[in-house]
């Protein structure tokens, strides 16, 4: 987006649905998006509820920032956007069951296809670090390789996005998915799909995100429009 205004606009009405959610508590989560010759970041210890337009920061690559302080987590967001020109906006909360398994350092595997759409046959947890330190940014960046989320090591989630609805998209997906891997948990360790069949798991998607259908190119029984005589 180029309007400045509604860019801000928007993002104090997705920050707002993090709560709505229930991806969010409290003062925990923070949001940036690509603008300009930076991005713009949410504020330190400010609630969404209370949160305004004019509240969000702007941030620059050398760290320099206009207004208020910025999330203490505006490394992590500055790498994140500086290293994946793929994506435009990050997003980090603790949402609850991501949290719960990201305490045990755990990457979630594909137990269910859903998995594919963070972009490969896991979820992966990335090492613990400190909160707000270089030590935790690189540990993000390596998780989030080849993926469009990761689980922070006792920390929390980060979800990406080439937008703000697609972003928090992801970061509920998250949500659902590690919330349905504790409950299958409860039975055992869950099996797991091949990397062959999550292969063919996320070439389906992708030629779904191009507004295609699920089926492979060549196949005869295809859904179509049906045209009317």
């Amino acid at each position: 987006m180029t309007d400045e205004r509604a860019l801000r606009e928007k993002m104090v009405a997705t920050c707002r649905k993090m709560n709505e959610t229930g991806i969010n508590q409290g003062t925990a989560g923070n949001l940036s998006v690509r603008f300009g010759d930076g991005f713009l970041i949410t504020p330190s210890s400010l609630p969404y509820d209370t949160m305004v337009p004019e509240d969000l920061v702007m941030m620059w690559w050398d760290g320099s920032y206009e207004g208020r302080r910025p999330s203490s987590e505006w490394r992590f967001h500055r790498d994140i956007l500086k290293a994946r020109t793929d994506v435009n906006v990050v997003l980090h909360c603790h949402s609850l069951f991501a949290t719960s398994v990201a305490c045990h350092h755990r990457t979630i595997p594909a137990f269910h296809y859903m998995v594919g759409v963070m972009g490969g046959t896991t979820l992966r947890c990335a090492r613990y670090a400190t909160f707000g330190t270089q030590a935790l940014s690189d540990a993000a960046l390596e998780a989030l390789e080849d993926r469009m989320a990761c689980l922070l090591g006792q920390h929390g989630q980060i979800s990406l996005g080439t937008t703000l609805e697609g972003a928090l998209w992801m970061a509920v997906e998250v949500e659902t998915l590690a919330r349905m891997y504790q409950q299958a948990l409860v039975l055992g360790e869950p099996p797991v799909l091949s990397d062959e069949e999550m292969e063919r798991v996320i070439a389906q998607m992708k030629r779904m995100s191009y507004g295609m259908g699920p089926e492979e190119e060549g196949s005869n029984d295809v859904a179509r429009p049906r045209h009317s005589s």
